[in-house]
């Protein structure tokens, strides 16, 4: 089986061990500077992934993420950072990680090649979940039986890699693939390859709150404000979204029990609580869509 790119030596790297810090940091920096573009000649496929997952939780079922060593670490931290960032409801979007939570911070990297611990970590999706596979090589035999599992149940599947001749793409109903090239150190995939998988996870994650009704505008307004200083960024949120003074939005805030989302239909759509809360209710959500039907 050919290797992936992302295994292959990198010219301009070879005499790294020889540079002044300087060039090195330059040469690396260089080479970062490529892995947007790479990024960028896929998003037509990413744009695929969102609406698989905008239908898989308007339908009420769960996104999965899957991946080992760089890959499922990353999948971790972006689906744990949409809770609190746009207040989606733990359980919605789970990221599994070969060797379990342990291997966030001791690798298990042998983990990686038990295929049924991936199957048998997927067993519990349904049709109509999504399962999102997370490999830089493409080939990791763990999300290899996690994508075969899901098409078994009957869930719709994602790859997301950094080989686009990965040998596992024929599981997945999107693969998105983009291609960072060799690594400055050869096969070190948490460097150009893992960049490249955060950029991709954040652009498919955020893009799929957004369409959800997560945000007004550019703004958070189902963030979690879970301390001073959300508490302070949720006030100007409201404020933002509303052009209304402090004290009204502290107001606003207090009468919705800390709903920034409510707080800005009834400032901005004049309404009472009430009537804020049931607008929103009928549009999904959509707070622009609540205000024009006000």
């Amino acid at each position: 089986m050919p290797l992936a790119r992302t295994e292959e030596r990198n010219p301009r790297s070879a005499a790294i061990d020889r540079m002044p810090t300087l060039d090195l940091l330059r040469l690396m920096n260089a080479e970062d500077q490529t892995v947007p573009l790479a990024v960028a000649a896929v998003l037509p496929e990413v744009a695929e992934a969102v609406e698989l997952a905008v239908a898989t939780l308007s339908a009420g079922r769960r996104i999965h993420y899957v991946g080992a060593g760089t890959s499922g670490r990353i999948a971790v931290l972006d689906a744990a950072e949409l809770i609190p960032t746009f207040g989606l409801s733990p359980g919605r979007v789970i990221a599994h990680i070969a060797g379990g939570t342990r291997a966030l911070t001791r690798p298990s990297e042998a983990a990686e090649d038990d295929e049924s611990a991936g199957r048998a970590v997927i067993a519990d999706a349904v049709a109509g979940d999504l399962v999102v596979g997370v490999t830089a090589s493409g080939r990791t035999p763990y999300v290899r039986g996690a994508l075969s599992m899901s098409r078994t149940l009957g869930a719709r599947t994602v790859l997301i890699s950094g080989n686009p001749q990965s040998p596992i793409a024929s599981l997945a109903d999107v693969h998105i693939a983009p291609d960072t090239g060799p690594e400055v150190v050869t096969g070190s995939t948490r460097m150009k390859a893992g960049t490249a998988q955060k950029l991709v996870l954040n652009s498919f994650s955020t893009a799929t709150m957004v369409r959800l009704g997560k945000t007004y505008s550019n703004l958070m307004t189902d963030m979690l404000a879970s301390n001073d200083k959300l508490r302070d960024r949720q006030l100007r949120i409201v404020a933002d979204a509303t052009g209304a003074d402090p004290e009204a939005c502290r107001a606003a805030l207090s009468a919705t029990d800390g709903d920034a989302k409510v707080a800005v239909v009834m400032l901005v759509g004049d309404v009472d609580v009430d009537r804020a809360r049931a607008e929103l209710s009928a549009a999904g959500g959509h707070v622009h869509v609540a205000l024009a039907n006000i």
